[in-house]
């Protein structure tokens, strides 16, 4: 690998982007290809097609081309998930989106909740979730979970949310709590694109009841959301 590339590759590292080195397999020749620019980076279809699917996938791959062998190795931030509100629910769905390689930092200013021995070897934020997440900057690599049912707490985690790259926002209630919430985000000014990110109530509709079954729910959602339509 060619210093060149390589230097860019660790400053697109620090940087959290995703990108894609192509390697010519006849002649060794590597390009950097970022996904996220456009659709085609000036690839041909086929190839274009397939990168976008590595990345999906997060799983390097060999393709055959016109022109021969190409491989594409991807170098794709690692994913992240904030959990605004450290409740029950919280406790198996940190422990499940670690199992399936997700950073996980949980935020809630409540000290009787928000403690280590709760969520061991994970992130607990104490912050007010909207200076958290302010802080963490959510990346299309990134999604946004908030389960305290209060306003207080998730409103402004919701709004910084909105208002970021995240892949994914969700939020815990009812469908008259995300009616309500609805309302109050387009009091506070968003439009409707906007609220269409909220998956509300959060979760798939897999009848879910316990606060581990409900934690299945919203990782499967997650995982639908990053794997079908993230880039």
């Amino acid at each position: 690998m060619k210093q060149a590339i390589l230097d860019q590759l660790l400053a697109d590292r620090a940087a959290k982007r995703a990108v894609v080195l192509v390697t010519d397999l006849s002649s060794g020749d590597g390009l950097l290809v970022y996904p996220a620019e456009d659709g085609s980076n000036g690839l041909d279809e086929t190839l274009a097609a397939a990168l976008d699917e590595a990345v999906r996938a997060d799983r390097s791959t060999t393709v055959e081309t016109p022109g021969g062998g190409v491989f594409l190795h991807v170098f794709n931030p690692p994913k992240r998930l904030i959990v605004v509100g450290a409740v029950h629910i919280a406790q198996p769905l940190a422990r499940m989106a670690v199992l399936a390689g997700y950073d996980v930092t949980v935020v809630d200013p409540r000290g009787a909740f928000a403690s280590e021995d709760r969520f061991p070897g994970m992130t607990v934020l104490s912050d007010w979730p909207d200076d958290a997440l302010n802080t963490l900057a959510p990346d299309a690599r990134t999604a946004v979970v908030t389960l305290t049912h209060d306003p207080k707490l998730d409103d402004p985690a919701l709004e910084v949310a909105l208002n970021s790259d995240a892949f994914y926002v969700g939020s815990l209630g009812s469908k008259k709590t995300h009616a309500a919430r609805l309302e109050r985000l387009r009091q506070a000014g968003f439009g409707e694109d906007a609220l269409d990110r909220i998956n509300g109530p959060v979760g798939l509709a897999i009848g879910a009841k316990s606060p581990a079954e409900i934690a299945v729910s919203i990782l499967a959602q997650i995982t639908e959301r990053l794997r079908t339509d993230a880039t």
